[in-house]
C-alpha cells in the first residue's frame, strides 16, 4: 500500500489533516443526515472497506467542510482537495451537457426511471467527467412550489420568477411565460421566503431536506421535465495511481446496484417530501390532462429545437434515444 500511502500523505498536507494509509477522502456539501449519505455516501465507503478486507476506508467530509459552494464540487475534485466528491452536473451544465439531457421532458417519470436512464447511456455520458465516475442516479421529476401565487392554468405561470436546477431547464420555463433562475439549492428556502423568487421547480425529496414547506403555500405536483441527475465522482489521477487489485475494489465497490441505490431511496424520498407538503398544509394542485396538454404544447417548439440541437458530439435527440435504451 505504499502508493495509497503516499496518495494520504499528499491529502493529509492539503487538507491539513492526517490520514491513515488507504484512507480517501469524500466531500459532500450537506448534512451527513441527507438522503444521499444512507443511499450512496456510506454504503460506498462500507463496500469498498468490506471489498479491500479493511485497506481502503473512507473519511467522509459532510456540510461543506472541504467546500460550502455546491457549484464547485466538480473544482475541489480536479483540484486533489477531494480524493471522492459528490457532484450536481445541473450546477455547471455547459460542462455536463449530455449528462443534463436527462431533466429534459418526456425522458423520465420517475426518479427509479431517471436513474435507468442514465445508466442505459452511462458509458457515453462518462466521457464527459476528468474523473472516474463511481455512481449516477436522478432524482424524480419536478413539482412547483410557490407562495403567493397558485398555478393551476398555464396563464397562471406567466411573470413568475421560478428556480430551477439546471440551465437545460430554462428554456422551458421560459416558454411557459415565466422567468427562470438558477440558484444553489442552499439558498432557495430562503430566497422564496424573501420574495426574491416566486417559485422553486425542483425534485419533491428537496422539500424535506430543505425545509421547502415551511415558505411555500402551493404546490403543483406536475411541470413539464424529468429527473436532475447526481453523481459521484473520484479524482482521475488518485484513480489511475491504485494497483489493478485496488481499482478492482473501487470498481466493486461502485456496482450498478450503488446508483440504483440513490435512485430507489430518491423515489421514496419524493413521497414522502409530497406528504411533509401536505402535513404542512400547503395547498396541493393536481394538473388536469387538459392543462397538461397545454404546457406540452407551449414548449414543444423549444423541446423539437433542442432535440436537434448538439451535445458535444451527438444531437441530444441521440441521447435521449440512448437513455430509453433505443
Amino acid at each position: 500500500m505504499k502508493r495509497l500511502l503516499a496518495l494520504a500523505t499528499a491529502a493529509a498536507l492539503a487538507l491539513g489533516a492526517q490520514v491513515s494509509a488507504g484512507e480517501i477522502s469524500l466531500s459532500y456539501f450537506m448534512s451527513p443526515k441527507h438522503p444521499m449519505n444512507r443511499a450512496v455516501f456510506t454504503p460506498f465507503a462500507e463496500a469498498l472497506a468490506e471489498a479491500s478486507g479493511g485497506e481502503m476506508t473512507v473519511k467522509m467530509f459532510p456540510a461543506g467542510a472541504l467546500n460550502s459552494v455546491p457549484p464547485k464540487q466538480y473544482s475541489i475534485l480536479l483540484d486533489g482537495v477531494a480524493d471522492v466528491a459528490f457532484a450536481l452536473p445541473g450546477y455547471t451544465g455547459a460542462l455536463f451537457p449530455k449528462t443534463n439531457v436527462v431533466t429534459l421532458p418526456g425522458v423520465c417519470d420517475s426518479a427509479i426511471e431517471c436513474t435507468a436512464a442514465l445508466l442505459n447511456a452511462r458509458a457515453e455520458l462518462e466521457t464527459e467527467y476528468n474523473a472516474k465516475v463511481l455512481a449516477i442516479w436522478a432524482n424524480a421529476p419536478p413539482v412547483l412550489i410557490t407562495r403567493d401565487k397558485a398555478v393551476r392554468t398555464l396563464e397562471d405561470m406567466k411573470g413568475l420568477k421560478v428556480r430551477v436546477t439546471s440551465r437545460q431547464d430554462v428554456p422551458f420555463i421560459e416558454a411557459l411565460g415565466a422567468s427562470a433562475v438558477a440558484q444553489p439549492v442552499t439558498v432557495i428556502n430562503q430566497n422564496l421566503a424573501n420574495g426574491v423568487i416566486d417559485g422553486i421547480a425542483i425534485g419533491p425529496s428537496a422539500i424535506g431536506s430543505f425545509k421547502l414547506q415551511e415558505p411555500g403555500n402551493f404546490l403543483t405536483t406536475w411541470m413539464p421535465g424529468s429527473g436532475s441527475a447526481f453523481i459521484l465522482l473520484m479524482n482521475q489521477g488518485v484513480f489511475d495511481a491504485l494497483s489493478d487489485e485496488e481499482k478492482g475494489w473501487v470498481n466493486s465497490a461502485a456496482a450498478t446496484a450503488l446508483s440504483e441505490s440513490g435512485g430507489n431511496v430518491y423515489e421514496a424520498a419524493a413521497a414522502r417530501g409530497l406528504k411533509i407538503a401536505a402535513d404542512a398544509g400547503l395547498e396541493i394542485i393536481d394538473l388536469s390532462d387538459t392543462e397538461k396538454a397545454r404546457f406540452n404544447a407551449a414548449i414543444a417548439d423549444t423541446l423539437a429545437t433542442i432535440l436537434a440541437s448538439m451535445a458535444g458530439d451527438k444531437t441530444v435527440g441521440e441521447i435521449v434515444d440512448m437513455m430509453k435504451g433505443n
